[in-house]
């Protein structure tokens, strides 16, 4: 018997100006699924479904979807794109990793280099962190002036209303871990040879501001979940929630822009092949 899908949604949205509070979120929270089973046959259901709607989307050609993740170190980040876009289509599908800013992205403004990898019409692009950095690292190590990055909010909300506006449909998801499963995951990156190269002496650093992140993302969760660019609170200590709540709540996305494919530029039916 298959189970129905459940909504996640609305429940993990966070409403426009609506007040974030990190703590009270459980980032073990499995909506009530506990059958794992299940939960793989669901994931096989929505991978066909995300895979005939990008290539829905590809062909209709007149929007575009943009994804972004963000997540504390080992947040899930690089998890959430193997398993939940892993059946997606290289072609029209682009992932862009957000590291520290270069000399020539520093010569500009901020977004110069968000904008120059935002997904053209067709395309599903997916965001390793963002533009978000800019509010959230930079606020926390102290990189640029309070009058500096306090002003970004409404810098990034505009932004993200202009690709609303011209049909780039953004949903934004970050990842809930909590602070002892973020201790667990580091811990085994240590351990396992095979996961030793993802560790980062710089990530156990960041994790003693632990704390300053979590205000940070509160903060710009609230002043920037908007009705064009909703933000997804994701418990995400059980990867395989985590996999199940992103993958679905992109697929209802796109089963909501109610895509067409586009009809053929010439009479078919007068068409003969010898």
């Amino acid at each position: 018997m298959v189970l129905p899908d459940v909504d996640f949604t609305e429940p993990f949205r966070i409403c426009p100006g609506a007040k974030v509070a990190l703590r009270d979120v459980a980032a073990d929270d499995t909506a009530g699924i506990e059958d794992k089973g299940e939960t793989k046959k669901r994931l096989r259901r929505h991978a066909k479904r995300l895979a005939d709607l990008q290539y829905l989307l590809y062909a209709e050609n007149r929007r575009a979807l943009l994804v972004i993740l963000q997540a504390m170190d080992a947040g899930g980040k690089d998890g959430t794109i193997r398993r939940v876009m892993g059946p997606l289509n290289p072609q029209s599908c682009r992932v862009t990793s957000f590291k520290g800013p270069t000399e020539e992205e520093l010569a500009h403004d901020f977004l110069w280099r968000i904008h120059r990898a935002v997904p053209r019409r067709g395309e599903i692009g997916i965001f390793n962190r963002s533009h978000y950095e800019d509010v959230l690292i930079v606020r926390v190590r102290n990189l640029v002036p309070k009058s500096v990055w306090s002003a970004r909010y409404e810098q990034i909300n505009a932004f993200e209303k202009i690709l609303a506006d011209n049909d780039v449909h953004i949903l934004k998801f970050f990842l809930h871990i909590s602070k002892d499963e973020q201790l667990r995951r580091l811990k085994k990156r240590l351990s396992e040879p095979n996961k030793q190269w993802k560790a980062n002496p710089q990530d156990f650093e960041e994790r003693k501001r632990w704390d300053d992140y979590t205000a940070a993302y509160e903060e710009a969760i609230r002043r920037c979940s908007t009705d064009w660019a909703p933000w997804y609170v994701i418990p995400a200590n059980q990867k395989w929630f985590r996999n199940l709540a992103v993958m679905q709540i992109v697929v209802e996305k796109l089963k909501g822009l109610r895509m067409k494919y586009p009809k053929p530029s010439f009479d078919v039916s007068k068409l003969r092949l010898k």
